[in-house]
C-alpha cells in the first residue's frame, strides 16, 4: 500500500513537461540516471541508454561535452526511436553549452531539457551573456531547464561576495551556513534571470546537489522553501557500495518523507565492471520502501543466525530474487499490480511462520537440524508443507501460479 501520508505532505511545485513525462505537480516521483560513456561513441551510448532504461530509468541524462558528441545526439535519439525506446534525453552541458546548442541546433532540438550549471557556465562579464544563449536556445527550441548547482563547481564570485559579506556584519554564521545559502541563491538568481529572459516558470527544475548528507537536507528544505519549482534531489557523489547506497538512501529519502523533491538520482560509483543500472534499482527501491511508487514484488528474508547455519534458504531466496527480475519485464505488461506482490522466504521456525502469513506467500524453511518440513502460507492461510529435494523448484512454481492466478492478465 502506498504511503497515503507521504502523499498528501508532499510540497506543491509546478508541473514540467520533459517530453513525455511530467515532473511535478504532486505526480509520481521520476527516477533518472546517466550515462558514462563518451558520447560520441554512438554505439556504446545506445546500448547503454537502452541498458538504463530497461531497468526503470525514466530519463537518462547524456553528457554533451564537445562537438563530436553534439553531432551524435540527433543519430543516438533516431536510433533510439528506431528502437521503440522514447525516453527524454538531457543534454549535460558545462564550460560550452552556449556554443554547442547554438552551433548544432539538431541537438538542440534532439534533447527534450537541458541541463546548465551556473558556477561555469561562464566566468566575468561572459557569464550573462553565456547563460542567455543557452535560455535563447531553450525558447527557440521548446525546451525545459535544469538549473543544477554543485557546491564542487560553485560560483565563486557569489561565493566570496557572501563570505564577505558574512565578515562585515560580525555574524556567527558558518562557514557552511554560507555555503548553503550561496548554492540556494545561485539556483534562484538563475532562475529568476531565466525567466527575465522569457523562460517561463513551468520550464525551469532546480537543483542544490552536495555530498554530505546533513547539507543536503538543510539546503533542500530551505530551497523548498523559497521556490515552487521542481526540484531534483540526489547527492552530487554518493561514493561506492555500502556507503553509496545509504548515503542515498538517507538524503533522498528523509526530504522525501517529507514531501520534497519530484524527481531523483542516485549517483553511485559503480564497481568496475558493475552494471550502470545499480543506482536505477536504487532509486526504485528507495521509493519503493517509502511506499511512494512500486516497481519490483519485495522479498522479506531473514538475516540468518546459529539455528540457520544451512545456506538453503539464503539459496533460495536469491533464486526468487532472481526470478523475479528475470521475470517482471514481462509480469509488468501482463500482470498489473504484480509489482505490489510481497513474498517471504524465512529460515526457521521462529518467525517464519508469523513472517510468511503476513505476506502474499511465503515460506518457512526448518533451521539446521530441524524437521525438513517448509509450511508455505498464501495471503495468510497454510496452503501446503513442502518437503524433500526438490522444496526450492516447488516453491518457485507456486509462486508463478501465483501471479497468474491472482493479478488480472491484461
Amino acid at each position: 500500500m502506498l504511503n497515503e501520508q507521504s502523499h498528501q505532505n508532499r510540497r506543491q511545485s509546478k508541473a514540467v513537461k520533459i517530453g513525455a513525462v511530467t515532473v511535478g505537480a504532486g505526480v509520481p516521483i521520476v527516477v533518472q540516471s546517466m550515462t558514462d560513456t563518451d558520447t560520441s561513441d554512438l554505439e556504446a551510448t545506445f546500448r547503454q541508454v537502452v541498458e538504463l532504461v530497461e531497468a526503470g530509468s525514466e530519463l537518462v541524462r547524456v553528457t554533451v561535452n564537445t562537438e563530436e558528441a553534439a553531432k551524435v545526439v540527433p543519430f543516438l535519439r533516431d536510433r533510439l526511436d528506431g528502437q521503440g525506446c522514447t525516453v527524454p534525453l538531457i543534454g549535460d552541458f558545462h564550460y560550452n553549452g552556449h556554443g554547442l546548442l547554438t552551433k548544432y541546433p539538431e541537438c538542440a532540438k534532439a534533447l527534450a531539457k537541458y541541463r546548465v550549471n551556473p558556477g561555469n557556465v561562464g566566468f566575468g562579464r561572459k557569464k550573462d551573456i553565456q547563460f542567455a544563449l543557452i535560455v535563447e536556445a531553450a525558447l527557440k527550441h521548446n525546451k525545459p531547464l535544469r538549473i543544477g548547482v554543485n557546491w564542487g563547481s560553485l560560483d565563486q564570485t557569489l561565493l566570496t561576495h557572501l563570505m564577505d559579506e558574512n565578515a562585515k556584519t560580525g555574524s556567527k554564521r558558518s562557514t557552511r551556513s554560507v555555503m548553503q545559502q550561496a548554492l540556494i541563491l545561485s539556483a534562484l538568481e538563475s532562475a529568476e534571470y531565466a525567466e527575465k529572459l522569457g523562460l517561463a516558470s513551468d520550464r525551469i527544475i532546480l537543483s542544490c546537489k552536495v555530498s554530505h548528507v546533513p547539507d543536503l537536507i538543510s539546503i533542500y528544505r530551505r530551497l523548498a522553501s523559497q521556490c515552487t519549482y521542481p526540484l531534483h534531489l540526489g547527492l552530487t557523489e554518493a561514493g561506492m557500495g555500502t556507503q553509496g547506497l545509504i548515503s542515498s538512501a538517507l538524503g533522498i529519502g528523509i526530504l522525501l518523507e517529507e514531501g520534497i523533491g519530484d524527481t531523483i538520482r542516485t549517483s553511485l560509483t559503480p564497481a568496475p565492471g558493475a552494471s550502470r543500472t545499480e543506482e536505477v534499482r536504487a532509486c526504485q527501491w528507495i521509493l519503493q520502501l517509502l511506499g511512494l511508487r512500486s516497481f519490483m514484488p519485495s522479498v522479506t528474508a531473514c538475516p540468518g543466525c546459529g539455528r540457520t547455519t544451512s545456506l538453503f534458504f539464503r539459496e533460495l531466496a536469491s533464486r526468487i530474487q532472481t526470478t523475479l527480475h528475470k521475470q517482471m519485464p514481462l509480469w509488468r505488461e501482463q500482470y498489473p499490480g504484480v509489482e505490489n506482490m510481497n513474498l517471504a522466504v524465512m529460515g526457521c521456525i521462529v518467525n517464519g511462520p508469523g513472517e510468511s502469513k503476513h505476506a502474499n506467500i511465503g515460506i518457512s524453511l526448518p533451521g539446521t537440524g530441524e524437521s525438513p518440513a517448509a509450511p508455505v502460507f498464501i495471503d495468510g492461510k497454510k496452503v501446503k508443507t513442502l518437503r524433500g529435494d526438490h522444496i526450492a523448484e516447488e516453491f518457485q512454481q507456486m509462486v508463478e501460479e501465483y501471479v497468474v492466478t491472482h493479478y488480472p492478465r491484461s
